[in-house]
């Protein structure tokens, strides 16, 4: 029987990195009909082999050259952040498609040179930033684009999490500089900072702090932050981030639209399904606890990260089906360079004490405040 001209295609993929993201990708892929795993790969070819057998994988290699010989159409790169860069440059070299693990790269150069060098080759390049397809988060974006709650004029998140030493010291290369590219921002709050701006758009201004106040000890990058972040648009939203808190309280993203409405977007505990913890439309307020009672807040990384199979899978999905169309995954490495510029803005403004400035932002007509403000403050409260 001669196989249908419409038939979907079936691609090859394969998985770099052995580390404990891998299982996701391995997940998700196992649940598409039209995406067989043909190899892992680690620089531990003992760890590449006990994947393998595992999931029952037929190639177990130790170098990117040796999965792409493999005639693979999609590379997965669950690899420590900074080593993302060589993976991709190598797949798309070879006219391979890329899935890459958040943050994309730890340098803006980096990011560049990989969007770039995909663009150039013709292949896609998307990047995990599964919560965005929660469907309470896909409500909210939804909210957004039919009117009910508008422009973003405010937004206000919390990432408030709790983290062991032992997660720190499971791994050499995390919480440092040169190996993680940073702390709760690079590597927890990234999530949420991509949902800001897919809800509120492109960033025009930075302005933010960081410190250690807990993890000291073992780790060299920061384990809090907070930020204030304007949009093009002339939205405004508060971020505050850490892994210095006991117990776990999750994450809060609240979004207000021009209509007067609010939206807010609660995970907890970490790795569960976000869910609507706030929807105030029109004249009602419809409300659920952030906080339930009987729930165990703190919530180790192997739970946190099966917990989200099911959005790498949706996510995974959709850039397969992308594939098939010959259009550009929900989430691009484009994406992905926007929330690394916002972060590694804080990171500098932080550096530097003054806000880091990437567009004009549009002034609403609203308040202006008199020069001489400053001197009409009482000097007690002046300080």
């Amino acid at each position: 029987m001669t196989p249908s001209a419409t038939a979907p295609r079936t691609y090859r993929a394969g998985i770099v990195g052995c580390g404990a993201i891998s299982r996701n990708h391995l997940e998700a892929f196992a649940a598409l009909d039209n995406v067989q795993v043909v190899g892992v790969c680690d620089i531990d070819l003992s760890r590449a082999r006990a994947t393998a057998r595992a999931w029952d994988v037929p190639n177990a290699v130790d170098t990117v050259d040796e999965i792409l010989a493999l005639g693979v159409d999609i590379v997965s790169v669950c690899t420590p952040h900074p080593t993302h860069e060589e993976v991709v440059l190598k797949a798309a070299a070879a006219g391979v498609h890329v899935l890459c693990e958040k943050p994309i790269a730890t340098r803006i150069d980096s990011a560049e040179r990989m969007v770039a060098a995909c663009e150039e080759a013709g292949v896609q390049f998307g990047a995990l930033f599964q919560r965005r397809f929660w469907p309470a988060a896909q409500r909210i974006r939804s909210a957004i684009d039919d009117g009910t709650l508008g422009r973003p004029v405010m937004a206000q998140c919390s990432v408030m999490l709790h983290r062991a030493p032992e997660y720190y010291n499971r791994d050499a290369w995390r919480g440092t500089w040169q190996s993680d590219g940073g702390g709760v921002l690079m590597t927890q709050a990234i999530h949420q900072i991509d949902l800001l701006q897919w809800y509120l758009g492109d960033v025009a201004e930075v302005y933010g702090k960081v410190n250690t106040y807990r993890h000291g000890d073992y780790i060299d990058v920061e384990d809090s932050a907070t930020a204030v972040i304007t949009f093009t648009s002339g939205a405004m939203a508060t971020l505050e981030a850490s892994t210095a808190v006991s117990p776990n309280l999750g994450i809060q993203l609240r979004i207000t639209g021009e209509t007067g409405a609010s939206a807010s977007l609660t995970e907890f505990p970490e790795g569960s399904d976000g869910r609507l913890d706030l929807w105030a439309v029109g004249e009602k307020i419809t409300v659920e606890p952030v906080h339930p009672e009987g729930v165990e807040p703190n919530t180790d990384l192997s739970t946190i990260n099966g917990q989200l199979i099911p959005h790498h899978t949706s996510q995974v999905r959709d850039f397969v089906q992308a594939l098939d169309a010959g259009a550009e995954p929900a989430i691009t490495g484009k994406d992905a360079l926007k929330s690394l510029r916002i972060l590694l803005g804080v990171y500098e403004s932080a550096r530097t004490g003054r806000p880091v400035r990437f567009a004009d932002a549009e002034v609403p007509a609203g308040v202006e405040v008199p020069a001489d403000v400053v001197a009409r403050v009482p000097a007690e409260a002046a300080g």
